[in-house]
């Protein structure tokens, strides 16, 4: 059975947006840009600290952290 990634448009555009490139963000939150890839395309998954730091980051309320990290897009 093939199972579908995660995918994160919305965070990518909001890094996008905030910072200019995958590279600048991964900068700012001491990770690599091969790690925030990952993450992006659903490779790897997010952990609540993640979570946390990039919402931080990214200036993502509490209130629409599940429309960023938790909605139904799927590759």
């Amino acid at each position: 059975m093939n199972k579908k990634a995660r995918s994160y448009p919305r965070i990518r555009g909001r890094i996008i947006e905030l910072y200019g490139s995958q590279e600048n963000f991964a900068n700012v939150i001491g990770k690599s840009k091969t790690s925030v890839s990952q993450k992006l395309n659903g490779s790897s998954g997010f952990s609540y600290n993640d979570i946390v730091l990039w919402a931080n980051t990214l200036k993502i309320s509490v209130n629409d952290i599940g429309i960023y990290f938790f909605s139904n897009e799927m590759n």
